[in-house]
């Protein structure tokens, strides 16, 4: 718990203090990572430096928050980066208001400047067959092509790729439960490719499978597939298949929501499929989606075409 000052004594009430008691309950009772531990401290640290030495916890306000920030968009820190450190203030002093030790969040009115949102690659309908079309009928290359296969049949994220066990998926259904972020569970079709995919490297999982073990996907030593490799057999497999743009898990998922968003134009149902809590996460795809139509309008359009 962030330390209270109790009757008759004179504990101060610096922010500093009050950051480790924070730090110490975060790992304690919520179990962070030690990396994130690591980058709330380095964070609110920092910003206890930017104010005079000495100051209360109550003394500090929003202006030196709006000043802090401020000085390090002058450093030339990006946007991304000032959102981050900003939340780490702002979500202490969260917990002081929690504790009884504040009664109003200094940082809850700063905001850092907007980064701009990058929009997605996604691979093009002929690339994604060319990647698919692999050779082999060994363990890992069926296991690598059931993977790909249900990477981009139904946009799964790597977390719930390497998640996957073999109860999760009914190949009779054709569907796949994965748990995504904010632990919720939800179903997705799976098509009919990546179910003979799939049912390619069930049958012959059991020869590298260790006892007990109920990962849909191992690695060679039988056990759960790591997301790392995963991530080094995808760029593998970019190398052997000669794709310029860089396979990365992520690009499947957006290449699924691209494609199914442009031959449906049902922004909903993608949204329910890719799991996402707000569908403003959604529209990015519909960018994609404009810019694909403007390019054959530019080709197609007779005012639009450039004169040879």
């Amino acid at each position: 718990m962030i330390a209270r000052r109790k009757r008759g004594t004179v504990a101060p009430e610096t922010p500093a203090r009050h950051v480790a008691q924070w730090l110490r309950r975060l790992e304690s009772e919520r179990r962070c990572s030690a990396h994130t531990l690591a980058a709330y401290r380095r964070d609110l640290e920092e910003f206890i430096g930017s104010i005079p030495e000495g100051t209360d916890l109550q003394q500090v306000g929003t202006s030196q928050v709006r000043e802090h920030v401020a000085a390090l968009h002058r450093r030339g820190l990006a946007p991304r980066t000032l959102q981050r450190k900003l939340s780490a203030i702002r979500s202490f002093f969260a917990a002081c208001i929690e504790e009884g030790l504040l009664h109003c969040n200094p940082a809850a009115e700063v905001r850092a400047p907007r980064s701009p949102r990058k929009l997605p690659q996604t691979l093009d309908p002929d690339q994604v067959s060319r990647l698919l079309e692999i050779q082999g009928n060994d363990p890992l290359t069926l296991r690598d092509r059931a993977m790909m296969e249900l990477l981009y049949s139904s946009g799964l994220r790597l977390s719930e790729l390497v998640g996957c066990n073999l109860g999760d998926i009914d190949l009779a259904q054709g569907l796949v439960r994965v748990t995504g972020k904010g632990r919720k569970t939800r179903e997705i079709p799976v098509g009919s490719k990546a179910r003979d995919a799939l049912r390619d490297w069930i049958r012959v999982r059991s020869a590298l499978a260790a006892e007990g073990e109920q990962a849909m996907f191992l690695g060679r030593r039988g056990r759960r597939l790591h997301p790392r490799t995963v991530q080094q057999r995808l760029r593998a497999w970019q190398v052997r298949q000669g794709l310029s743009a860089r396979l990365h898990p992520h690009l499947f998922r957006h290449s699924f929501a691209n494609h199914l968003l442009e031959s449906s134009g049902e922004l909903r149902a993608v949204q329910e499929l890719l799991g996402h809590a707000d569908i403003s996460t959604t529209q990015i795809y519909t960018h994609l989606d404009y810019q694909h139509l403007a390019k054959v309008y530019d080709q197609a359009h007779p005012r639009a075409r450039k004169k040879d």
